[in-house]
């Protein structure tokens, strides 16, 4: 299981997530993925722990508490959903569909 945590301060660091969950077991991963463009984080994180039961601790505590000056927002994550290639998308062209 992974949790999902939302709404977190552009200046939270991994280390800072670490120190935070680390009071309902042991963190196992921290995952703060950052935008492509600007490598700022995006506002969200994952957190594996070593067992359900810490996860669960956790998420019961953290979900809705004020943390740097934001409510966050934690659950369990869920599954990451599989992309399709877009069909018809500009960046395929299409050419046999134009009008002309």
């Amino acid at each position: 299981m992974s949790i999902y945590v939302g709404n977190l301060s552009y200046q939270v660091t991994e280390e800072d997530l670490k120190l935070a969950f680390a009071e309902y077991g042991k963190v196992n991963r921290v995952q703060l993925p950052t935008d492509r463009e600007t490598g700022r984080p995006r506002g969200f994180a994952f957190v594996e722990m070593e067992s359900d039961a810490q996860e669960l601790a956790a998420i019961e505590a953290l979900d809705g508490a004020e943390w740097m000056g934001r409510d966050l927002k934690v659950n369990k994550a869920k599954p990451r959903e599989e992309r399709s290639s877009p069909r018809g998308s500009w960046g395929n062209n299409n050419r046999n569909n134009r009008r002309y």
